[in-house]
Formats: structure tokens, C-alpha cells, sequence
């Protein structure tokens, strides 16, 4: 039997794809998506995906942002932290807070897929936008910390 791979550990956002039933490849973040997934040793998880060319509010307050201000912030980053359980090929995000309300108090469901030394994260079929879409992340471990 293999033994299985751990996905303890922090890593890097390598791209993001919404994947459709007809093969159609999008990236909703751009090409250099960013973001970070953080599994810790005691079944804790946060992730954070980001566009690189997000607008800045024109005022310093963070609670000042004028209404489209915080719509292109919403539509441009996506955050969740919770728990988790990992078994084999499939990893259970609990979700405890994120930036989509909906998301809170449930459960986001990963096929895992290593490919190499990156963990590949699936999304079953989601509507996203009007329709349905996968969602494929690739991640890179990062390095610890010296």
C-alpha cells in the first residue's frame, strides 16, 4: 500500500482554471492568479485566492470603499478558513468564515490529485456565473520558514 501524501504544509497558488462541460478554459482571476492554502498539523485550513490588478480604494478607511470599489474587491478575491479531513483523493473543507456568505457553516468537497510535487484541488460541477464549471487549483509547496 502507498503510504499517503500529506497535504500539511503552506502552498503557493500556481494557476486557477474554471473548467466548463464543453472544454471551455477560463481564468476568472487572470493568468497570475495569487493566493495562498494553508493546512496545519491540527486540521486547520485557510485559503486565499487574489487578482494581481486589483483596484485600490480611492480613500485610505477600509470601511469608506464606495460601492463599486467593494464590488471589484468582492469580484477579485475569494477567501475561506475552517477545518478539514483528508482521505485518500478527496479532502472536506468546513467551512467556519468566508467572503461568500453562502459558503459559511457548510462544506466545500476537493478531489486531490498529485501531480509531481503539486497538489492539484478539483471542485465538483458548481454554478459559477449562470452556468456550471469545475474549478482547478494548482498549488506548490512552499518552503518553510528558516
Amino acid at each position: 500500500m502507498v503510504a499517503e501524501r500529506s497535504l500539511v504544509g503552506t502552498w503557493r497558488l500556481v494557476s486557477w482554471e474554471f473548467r466548463s462541460a464543453d472544454g471551455d478554459v477560463s481564468y476568472p482571476m487572470g493568468r497570475d492568479a495569487t493566493g495562498y492554502l494553508i493546512y496545519t498539523p491540527d486540521g486547520f485550513m485557510s485559503a486565499t485566492t487574489v487578482s494581481p490588478d486589483r483596484p485600490r480604494f480611492a480613500s485610505a478607511d477600509m470601511l469608506k470603499g464606495a460601492v463599486q470599489e467593494k464590488i471589484a474587491a468582492f469580484d477579485t478575491y475569494v477567501s475561506y478558513c475552517g477545518t478539514y479531513d483528508h482521505r485518500g483523493n478527496t479532502v472536506v473543507h468546513h467551512v467556519k468564515a468566508s467572503l461568500f456568505p453562502n459558503w459559511a457553516g457548510g462544506d466545500q468537497v476537493r478531489t486531490v490529485e498529485w501531480v509531481g510535487d503539486r497538489l492539484r484541488l478539483s471542485t465538483p460541477p458548481m454554478l459559477i456565473d449562470g452556468a456550471q464549471r469545475t474549478v482547478q487549483l494548482l498549488w506548490e509547496r512552499v518552503p518553510a520558514c528558516p
